[in-house]
């Protein structure tokens, strides 16, 4: 079943994770929706600059540090995902604390390892 994501902190860079998971999202047949400061294009997902407002997301899965995920609390919460998927370095217990108070799951996990054993 896809799974409709959105990765926040996406990346043209192909060293970079999120660029990483969003070739192994499109490869796993999963929708994806990419957010960073600049536009670009990963694979054949078009980066946007603003907060998708209306998209049914399932899954959110963070490339952007605790510093610079406050700007994203409101909506992410507005947005009611199944799921947020905290990668490694992106932990952050205030924002977890606020999404399972909104009745969305906090997951610290590897989008990248996830997919990879299946449990996506």
């Amino acid at each position: 079943m896809s799974k409709r994501t959105l990765v926040i902190g996406a990346s043209e860079n192909p060293a970079r994770y999120s660029n990483k998971a969003i070739h192994a999202l499109r490869r796993n047949n999963h929708d994806v929706v990419a957010l960073a400061k600049r536009n670009g294009l990963v694979d054949d997902v078009a980066i946007q600059t603003a907060f998708p407002g209306d998209e049914d997301i399932h899954t959110v899965t963070l490339y952007v540090g605790p510093q610079h995920q406050p700007e994203y609390y409101a909506d992410i919460i507005q947005m009611k995902p199944q799921r947020v998927i905290f990668n490694p370095g992106t932990e952050n217990p205030e924002f977890a604390d606020k999404l399972e108070a909104s009745g969305i799951q906090a997951e610290e996990a590897c989008t990248l390892v996830l997919l990879s054993i299946g449990n996506y």
